[in-house]
């Protein structure tokens, strides 16, 4: 079966079995959607790896019609939290239509010239410009925003460096996707040559560490390092109506090899207490509520194309996130000792404690997940929702500091995902 894109947000797929969960997604933005979900999702969570949609949604990625279209409707309304929000998008430098791109035909993460930094401060001024275009329909800013993605689509060749070449293609990978996902049709955008810079040179990079994880043992590295790759080969797929790309993160994100696997994601689970150990615990806190982060995108991109893997393997990404929140809102959890294999001869090394480094620290990460839990689903996940309450109204890149720890997450979960 041939597989092309839709821009309606009432169009639907020709599985029966995919059309009424499609279709509720796209109703109100998914207002609508979270009990007949919910009623279907067991079925759902099976080992059983999905096919990718015969006809892909755009935009269909961490924002779909319905959210835009709400967030549009209620900040021209003047309603809060969405207004909140709105002022947090528009207060950010990034997301002024005066930005001026930096492209590099080169651009090295880890070791000697690194200037990264210029990629992913591009990426989020694309991004929050495009937002404002979609939300305000200020020319302007849609013009800075394809400014922004063209002059990058006509410049970059190569994402080198040492291993940390592999995070600057996943991260970086997924947010540029995004940023061209909202800008798709918009008069001047190149969405041609933007396709294939990303099939160029991110994703094979992507499919690199996916497949070899840079020679090392499968275990050697942390959750972050697959869900980063992972999300920007879903991100690629949905742009390039590419379905074997989206089997092929869905498929990993399933039955996957390494630690971006949900099932080594979140190893031990506390089914008594409603929680479970997401794999980095033991680490650092601010890995740790990355990783959450970066599964909540993922799961995000899949539920834009009518596929719920919020709630794949009963909820088990729900448990790790009320997990994560719990602990980082001061609270105690119990922690299972992890063991894994390092570097190349897989020697062992075990954590016994959850680390407490960075605990408590904000990322916006939380409001995605509180929106779609406790509102799309009607299920109760106190934890996510005391953290996502802290951190609201959510800002982006450019709000929490200059280093790309600040810049992981695309953010302003506020403004696009409140109900």
């Amino acid at each position: 079966m041939s597989r092309k894109s839709r821009t309606s947000p009432h169009n639907t797929p020709e599985n029966p079995t995919e059309l009424s969960r499609r279709g509720l997604l796209r109703t109100a933005g998914g207002l609508t959607a979270a009990l007949a979900v919910g009623a279907s999702a067991t079925a759902l969570t099976g080992g059983t790896a999905g096919a990718a949609p015969a006809t892909f949604t755009h935009p269909g990625m961490v924002h779909a019609y319905g959210e835009l279209n709400r967030a549009k409707v209620r900040v021209a309304a003047g309603d809060d939290p969405w207004l909140a929000g709105w002022n947090r998008l528009t207060a950010n430098s990034h997301s002024a239509a005066t930005w001026t791109p930096r492209p590099q035909a080169t651009v090295v993460r880890g070791g000697t010239g690194e200037n990264y930094g210029l990629l992913y401060n591009d990426i989020h001024a694309a991004y929050q410009n495009a937002l404002r275009w979609k939300i305000a329909g200020t020319t302007a800013n849609g013009d800075a925003a394809v400014r922004i993605l063209n002059a990058w689509s006509a410049t970059l060749t190569t994402v080198t460096g040492n291993a940390d070449r592999f995070l600057a293609a996943g991260i970086y990978g997924y947010q540029f996707a995004n940023a061209a996902e909202l800008m798709r049709g918009y008069s001047g955008f190149d969405l041609d040559r933007f396709k294939r810079m990303m099939l160029d040179v991110f994703y094979p990079l992507n499919n690199q560490f996916l497949t070899n994880h840079n020679d090392a043992c499968i275990t050697n590295y942390w959750a972050n390092w697959d869900l980063c790759n992972m999300n920007s080969v879903l991100a690629i797929g949905i742009l390039c109506d590419d379905g074997a790309k989206y089997d092929q993160a869905v498929n990993y994100f399933k039955n996957g090899a390494g630690n971006g696997a949900i099932r080594k994601a979140v190893p031990f689970l506390y089914d008594s207490e409603g929680l479970a150990q997401y794999q980095e615990s033991g680490r650092d806190q601010g890995h740790t509520v990355m990783g959450i982060g970066q599964l909540g995108a993922f799961c995000e991109m899949a539920w834009s194309q009518g596929e719920d893997l919020y709630g794949y393997d009963n909820n088990r990404f729900m448990k790790a996130a009320q997990y994560v929140a719990k602990y980082n809102l001061g609270q105690n959890v119990p922690f299972t000792t992890y063991t894994w294999g390092t570097g190349q001869n897989c020697a062992q090394q075990s954590q016994t404690v959850i680390s407490s480094a960075g605990r408590g620290q904000a990322r916006p990460v939380w409001d995605i997940l509180h929106y779609h839990y406790a509102r799309r689903r009607g299920l109760s996940v106190p934890y996510i929702t005391a953290m996502a309450e802290s951190v609201r109204p959510e800002g982006g890149g450019g709000d929490y500091g200059p280093n790309s720890g600040g810049f992981d997450q695309l953010g302003f979960g506020t403004l696009t995902y409140a109900k």
